[in-house]
């Protein structure tokens, strides 16, 4: 927004604003022509009143908008919203989740620095360590994910970022989010928490401790499987380095997408408490079918970190795992016998789906690893949607009578 307009009492005043409200509003500037709804500004680039203009935003002296790869009116709505809901000073907007966690390791490590990741994290984010950070000289090691001793076991003196999943993918596995970070802040590290599975609407990593909070935006936020995109939220002074980052290397959000994301916002908490409600309910009658022989879902008083999870969260999230006996061909057979559930490794939509971890999502992993997330050959994910619970359940019962 340029010096130059100043909108006034068209912009909202949302001076404590709650949850709510700050999902609808926050971060909205409206422009001359008093728009309710967002603008989308598609456009690569932005004129200028002068030469003495455009240098003077170019040096940084003047705020405005100068390159879309660098900023974008709608862009920065989207991320002003979401540094608003996740409690953040900042939030940094980028092309993917994948994205997102690129623009915060490059920004913030260096070669030399030590990283420990979660042994249970999406696995192209092991691969994006193991493939390519590794080439330029960042350590990594992977402790498992709910157990402190082993995370502060596993620290050196170079030891720079810890990152994890809460709840983790796809088995709902959780981290005290708090006493991590005390055992992060006491060797002079960051706690990066990855909010995908959750949102801000369950958990609020930042208010928990944690210094860092990512979203894959491409699920739930935007909520209907429509377009990728990630975001980075902490204080100013570390967005800062990330924003250094994708200006320089370019992995920027697509307006488009960051208006699609606004859309997804505004609903986004009555989407997760319905999510919320079906996979209780699915994973309550999961237990209780003969094919299946565990579920993992943290609602389940058998799952167990699940006083943690009520502790912590302020609900239980909407993927449920579960396993069936017989390996990957029983599992295989009981996702081939559903008609109405999407077979797809997404998950966030509204339409239910899905996947076979250990040869999807996961499946660019050695056994070895595998073994040491849980991913097991007999596990299917299922991310719950919105259609009726009652088809849902039909559905696989359809699937787990192949069994």
């Amino acid at each position: 927004m340029t010096q130059e307009w100043q909108a006034g009492r068209l912009d909202s005043d949302l001076d404590g604003a709650g949850f709510d409200t700050l999902a609808v509003r926050a971060g909205q500037h409206r422009s001359p022509e008093g728009e309710h709804g967002e603008a989308l500004f598609m456009t690569s680039s932005y004129v200028f009143r002068s030469a003495a203009d455009a240098a003077a935003r170019f040096a940084g002296e003047q705020p405005g908008n100068v390159y879309s790869r660098y900023t974008n009116p709608t862009v920065r709505t989207f991320e002003e919203r979401i540094a608003a809901l996740e409690g953040a000073e900042q939030a940094v907007a980028a092309a993917s989740g994948m994205g997102a966690i690129l623009a915060m390791v490059m920004s913030l490590c260096s070669a030399g620095d030590h990283v420990l990741v979660s042994r249970s994290v999406f696995g192209s984010t092991i691969s994006l360590f193991d493939k390519y950070f590794k080439r330029f000289g960042i350590e990594v090691d992977y402790p498992p994910l709910a157990d402190l001793d082993a995370w502060a076991a596993a620290c050196k003196p170079s030891t720079k970022l810890f990152i994890v999943e809460s709840p983790s993918n796809p088995l709902a596995e959780l981290v005290d989010i708090a006493a991590l970070a005390e055992v992060a802040h006491a060797r002079g590290a960051l706690l990066a928490v990855d909010n995908c599975f959750c949102t801000p609407v369950l958990q609020q990593p930042l208010r928990l401790g944690a210094d860092i909070v990512i979203h894959s935006a491409t699920k739930y936020i935007d909520g209907q499987g429509r377009c990728l995109g990630g975001v980075v939220a902490g204080s100013a002074k570390l967005m800062q380095e990330v924003v250094g980052f994708l200006r320089t290397a370019g992995p920027t959000l697509s307006p488009f997408n960051a208006w699609l994301f606004l859309k997804g916002l505004e609903t986004l908490k009555v989407r997760m408490q319905a999510h919320c409600a079906s996979a209780q309910a699915l994973a309550e009658w999961l237990e209780q079918q003969p094919q299946v022989t565990r579920v993992h879902y943290a609602g389940l008083p058998s799952h167990p970190q699940h006083e943690l999870a009520k502790r912590q969260q302020k609900g239980f999230g909407a993927v449920v795992s579960f396993e069936v006996a017989g390996g990957r061909a029983a599992a295989w057979a009981v996702i081939d016998a559903t008609r109405m559930i999407s077979i797809t490794t997404n998950l966030g939509d509204t339409k239910t789906t899905i996947a076979h971890p250990a040869s999807t999502s996961h499946g660019r992993l050695s056994p070895e690893a595998r073994a040491a997330a849980g991913i097991g050959d007999s596990l299917i994910r299922v991310a719950v949607g919105l259609e009726d619970l009652d088809d849902i359940k039909a559905d696989l019962a359809r699937g787990l009578a192949a069994l």
